[in-house]
């Protein structure tokens, strides 16, 4: 079952501003992906639900964060429909995350107090998640979708709506300077974050320094409030 309850997942989305994303089938490759994202700062981490048995490979996953990764909060990412979420619930998933909005998936979370991002992509949808209780949406694609001045469109009506795009966020500081000066709660960061070097092998000593860099940008951007 869950470590951590919706409310502390939120808040610590919020505080780090970083969520690292990834999926691989070789459990070894992950967890030194997830190693290296949490020397880098990292206390959130979401595990794609991509391949086959990534039910299994979450379940060691999830054993192996708990006991070695102190404050690392470990959910599951690509749900689309409630039965899915169940398992990874069971498998102990912190948080639920899909890239559309399904209130079945809502109902299921909310009945054990779990957080759930929906994905959405119109302001009717994210009023929708919210009724259904998502205290953070995503905004997928976010690139497509419209960016930062899309989030900045919809934090004018709706200032309480807490945001976390996905797609086209990158580490590079004037990116991460345009999407938390438009209001994002946190942003979500796959392979801008998860990185291989020159001849194609995973790079971790350069995932550990790019998450490290990040949340010193967010920091900075909301200490000097530019």
């Amino acid at each position: 079952m869950a470590k951590y309850t919706r409310i502390e997942v939120a808040q610590v989305m919020g505080d780090t501003g970083i969520v690292p994303l990834f999926y691989h089938q070789d459990i070894e490759i992950a967890k030194k992906v997830i190693q290296a994202c949490y020397d880098g700062g990292a206390r959130v981490f979401e595990f794609t639900n991509r391949g086959d048995h990534a039910q299994d490979i979450f379940t060691k996953l999830s054993k192996w964060v708990n006991e070695e990764l102190p404050g690392m909060i470990l959910g599951i990412g690509s749900i689309v429909d409630a039965g899915t979420a169940s398992l990874f619930i069971q498998k102990g998933a912190n948080f639920i995350v899909s890239p559309i909005l399904n209130p079945e998936i809502a109902k299921v979370c909310n009945r054990r107090k779990i957080a759930w991002l929906p994905g959405c992509a119109t302001l009717t949808e994210i009023n929708y998640a919210e009724e259904l209780g998502a205290e953070i949406v995503k905004i997928f694609p976010a690139a497509q979708v419209g960016g930062a001045d899309f989030v900045k469109g919809i934090k004018a009506p709706c200032p309480w709506t807490s945001i976390m795009p996905s797609g086209g966020v990158t580490p590079e500081k004037n990116n991460l300077i345009d999407w938390f000066n438009a209001g994002v709660h946190c942003v979500g960061m796959g392979s801008k974050l998860i990185v291989k070097d020159e001849h194609g092998d995973f790079d971790y000593n350069k995932m550990t320094e790019l998450t490290k860099e990040s949340l010193k940008t967010v920091e900075y951007i909301r200490k000097e409030n530019i």
